[in-house]
């Protein structure tokens, strides 16, 4: 049965009858068998409220301001909005991106998409080329229930094509697709060569069981980027998706996607989105970046769009890693209770930004963090730097995507420390 909107609506509502037990890591021992709308309704202090360490937070504020940001973002540059959801895979936050004027969300593999249907999601960007046989007759099985539900996924190959024609053989509705073109050699994945999209686009012309709708690709993938190289690569997506429209290879369809965007290079893609000529038909300008919704004190605070052109607005780090000192071997070595089954390591250290102890909250002033085990964290001090067996300290996170995949429920909270929510994610 097709997840429709009443479906998605009333599973989104029944997170908050899910009982709070030994399956989410941080929350406070004493509220097991509670659900999740009765914890929150509590309205605890995630310092003093029973929760243990570690325990990751999301900051209330920060993740609104970064919703309406982007939000405001696309809709002054004539941008429509796919968030890449495999970030957070959270259907709460997808539902909160949709609100905030999302056109769809923007998944990887097949099962982020089953997860995104069950909780009512209309209008998925696969950003991936899918060969399994299973997964693609249910993505058919979707679109034959459900008239409703549109579909987007990558074509790189003759190869490929010839798989999903294999596999979706009697389907009522041609599934969508878009060539992607790869970001150079040595990018990932994609077609390497404008005449090899143009042999992919021919195979998916034989077949009845897809439709060519686009074109597409991923810029920060671009070898050796920086803003002249990542430019030239979006030129020539757009100058790719021009010639297939002279050629009628999109004749009969009611607009033409080009598609690209990750967090990093996103004002390059509307520059060079903005400059699209006029097509034969409308064009569905698919910017995907989805680091924004909660963004990080690490790898993307580095590289962002709005670092480049500041009158655009900031995003803010949403995330805060709390953990406590468990260990004081010397005066220069200390080790807290979080590790790399609890923080995002695949790009950078953790931060550590304040520490609270029975004084109050101050800046970590002289503390950073060195390594990282499975559940510790090796934190080295200056000298006369105050850390305390029991202190509490808070860090900030490189790279959302890891960040989100190591905790199942996450509080939401409100600058006072008061937890008003908790997110549900899907990994």
């Amino acid at each position: 049965m097709a997840a429709d909107s009443g479906t998605g609506a009333e599973r989104l509502a029944a997170l908050a009858d899910e009982r709070v037990d030994h399956r989410f890591k941080g929350l406070p021992p004493d509220a097991d068998g509670l659900t999740v709308g009765e914890l929150a309704a509590q309205r605890r202090n995630l310092f003093s409220g029973g929760f243990t360490t570690p325990v990751l937070a999301l900051s209330a504020e920060r993740l609104d301001h970064n919703l309406r940001l982007m939000e405001t973002y696309s809709v002054r540059h004539g941008l429509t909005f796919a968030p890449h959801g495999k970030t957070s895979m959270a259907p709460q936050l997808f539902q909160r991106q949709i609100e905030h004027g999302a056109w769809g969300i923007t998944l990887a593999v097949p099962h982020q998409v089953r997860v995104a249907r069950a909780f009512g999601v209309q209008r998925v960007f696969l950003a991936n080329e899918v060969v399994d046989a299973a997964a693609l007759k249910w993505v058919s099985s979707q679109l034959d229930a459900d008239p409703g539900f549109r579909f987007v996924c990558y074509v790189d190959s003759v190869r490929g094509v010839e798989l999903m024609d294999s596999a979706l053989r009697g389907a009522a509705r041609p599934v969508d697709v878009v060539v992607e073109l790869a970001a150079g050699e040595g990018a990932r994945t994609g077609v390497r060569t404008e005449a090899e999209c143009a042999a992919v686009a021919d195979a998916v012309a034989g077949v009845d069981t897809l439709r060519l709708v686009g074109i597409a690709g991923y810029e920060g993938e671009v070898p050796d980027a920086d803003s002249e190289r990542v430019r030239g690569w979006l030129r020539r997506l757009v100058a790719l998706a021009v010639d297939f429209d002279k050629d009628g290879r999109f004749d009969g369809l009611e607009e033409i996607v080009v598609s690209a965007g990750g967090s990093a290079w996103f004002d390059a893609v509307a520059d060079v989105f903005a400059g699209i000529p006029e097509l034969s038909l409308p064009v569905l300008k698919l910017l995907r970046s989805g680091a924004y919704v909660s963004h990080d004190d690490g790898h993307y605070r580095k590289i962002t769009p709005f670092n480049r052109v500041p009158e655009e607005g900031a995003l803010q780090p949403a995330f805060r890693l709390w953990a406590q000192v468990v260990s004081r071997p010397s005066a220069e070595q200390a080790f807290a209770n979080a590790g790399k089954r609890d923080a995002a390591y695949d790009l950078d250290l953790p931060e550590v930004q304040v520490v609270r102890s029975d004084a109050g909250e101050r800046p970590a002033d002289g503390v950073a963090v060195t390594g990282l085990s499975d559940q510790h964290a090796w934190i080295r001090t200056d000298e006369g730097v105050e850390l305390r067996v029991g202190d509490w300290v808070g860090m900030g996170l490189s790279h959302p995507c890891t960040s989100f995949d190591k905790w199942e429920l996450i509080p939401v909270v409100e600058q006072d420390g008061t937890v008003v929510d908790y997110i549900r994610t899907y990994f």
